[in-house]
């Protein structure tokens, strides 16, 4: 065989393959075609956004006067001190102190008049070892 015979016979199997493969794209629904090499070569280039120095002193500008702004407030004297968190009153701490007080008091007491009662495995061992003697 001849190089002209087989490259006639690698062009045939390659046009059926590429009709195969368009086939098959069809039936997926992806009809794009393929890219062409150009278009495989360049690819979009990201547009490279730059500052003018124009607005750049505009930018410095608006971030001077805001930081400004902001300090002016904070330099303001508080006209009224507020506090997120609540006080309580040493009067209302001695009443919460006493009602709690009370509560344990309750407790304890209920805890002493009731007698602990033995658990049934316990009398069931003291009764095997006094059979058992």
């Amino acid at each position: 065989m001849d190089t002209s015979t087989i490259l006639a016979d690698l062009r045939t199997e390659l046009n059926r393959l590429d009709q195969a493969i368009a086939a098959l794209e069809l039936l997926e629904g992806a009809a794009t075609a393929t890219p062409t090499p150009a278009a495989k070569a360049a690819p979009p280039q990201a547009k490279n956004r730059r500052l003018t120095p124009a607005g750049r002193r505009r930018l410095s500008e608006m971030m001077k006067a805001r930081w400004a702004a902001r300090r002016k407030s904070a330099a303001k004297p508080a006209t009224k001190k507020t506090s997120l968190r609540r006080t309580m009153s040493p009067a209302a701490r001695k009443k919460i102190a006493a009602a709690q007080r009370k509560r344990w008091a309750a407790v304890k007491k209920a805890a002493v008049k009731q007698p602990v009662k033995k658990s049934t495995v316990g009398k069931a061992l003291e009764t095997a070892a006094a059979t058992a003697v």
